[in-house]
């Protein structure tokens, strides 16, 4: 476990205040890293990951003596210095050829993580639809009943859907939605394994439909991948825990009938009930009363006296 660094200047400072805790944290970064050993099937899954996940992935180029399932301590160490929480491990030996391995981290150590083997790879070099742009959130599609009874499947689809989530959203335009997602969940095998997982990226193009709502058409850009899975580390219970917990401050209770508006400032709403306004007591009032609205005032006397002495 390392320990937490000091600054040394303001600068520092900042850095370190960027990287502690928050209500709302920050987009997570996802590392893409080579093993000592890989396949060029593997190079080319990392590096259209890559390009979907960019901005917010950090890749790296030079080989590393890596091996998530049997140490920790690399993985977490790049976590670390590069501030993520999210990581994706290429290699290729004979036992496990062909061998993608995406995970998750909390607090910098390991959380949860899947091991894929890649049995075939279409890139997106060999498409020749137009790709996204860059930083864009995908629309994401999951087919298959497994999605929800499979366990293993079950923690794919949640660091899947991390990996590709990017900055929280309330709302998307239509617009701004330019490709889909879809993993597709296969039959199982004969002796009740986990089928192959089908991974496929399309661009999407509005057209006119002559109506409100433009028709949607979609394209295949790549990658198409061909996913099989092999190992998979649930988290611990009480790390999940901590991992899901919602701070007290996004929690607020809706008073009835407050609100607040974008600058903070506090509205209230008062409901009354019907009022009976014919039944109110008026009379006792002087200036209601109806003696006085027929006697002239004194001013008025005294301007008709002198007209008359006039």
């Amino acid at each position: 476990m390392l320990l937490k660094p000091k600054a040394k200047n303001a600068r520092a400072k900042r850095f370190l205040v960027n990287r502690d805790p928050k209500i709302v944290e920050n987009g997570k970064t996802a590392l893409f890293v080579r093993g000592s050993t890989t396949s060029q099937v593997i190079l080319d899954t990392l590096k259209d990951l890559y390009s979907l996940r960019k901005p917010d992935a950090i890749n790296f180029t030079k080989k590393n003596e890596i091996h998530p399932f049997d140490s920790e301590t690399s993985i977490e160490f790049f976590a670390r210095k590069n501030d993520s929480s999210l990581f994706a491990v290429g290699m290729h030996s004979k036992k496990r050829p062909h061998n993608l391995i995406l995970g998750r981290t909390f607090n910098y150590n390991i959380l949860d993580m899947i091991e894929l083997g890649v049995e075939r790879c279409t890139t997106m070099q060999q498409f020749k639809a137009q790709t996204c742009a860059i930083g864009m959130k995908p629309l994401m599609i999951f087919n298959g009943e497994a999605f929800n009874q499979n366990e293993d499947l079950v923690r794919l689809k949640s660091i899947l859907l991390d990996f590709f989530r990017g900055e929280a959203a309330d709302k998307v335009s239509l617009k701004g939605l330019e490709y889909v997602i879809t993993v597709t969940a296969g039959p199982v095998g004969a002796n009740g394994e986990t089928g192959l997982v089908f991974f496929r990226a399309y661009t999407t193009t509005l057209k006119k439909s002559g109506t409100r709502q433009p028709r949607v058409e979609l394209e295949e850009m790549g990658p198409s991948l061909d996913l099989r899975v092999r190992r998979v580390r649930q988290p611990a219970e009480d790390m999940w825990k901590q991992a899901i917990k919602v701070p007290r401050e996004l929690n607020v209770v809706k008073t009835k009938n407050i609100s607040r508006d974008g600058l903070g400032d506090k509205y209230g709403r008062i409901h009354v009930g019907k009022q009976e306004i014919n039944k109110i007591q008026t009379r006792k009032v002087k200036a209601l009363k109806k003696h006085l609205d027929a006697k002239p005032s004194k001013r008025q006397k005294t301007s008709d006296d002198m007209a008359d002495s006039d």
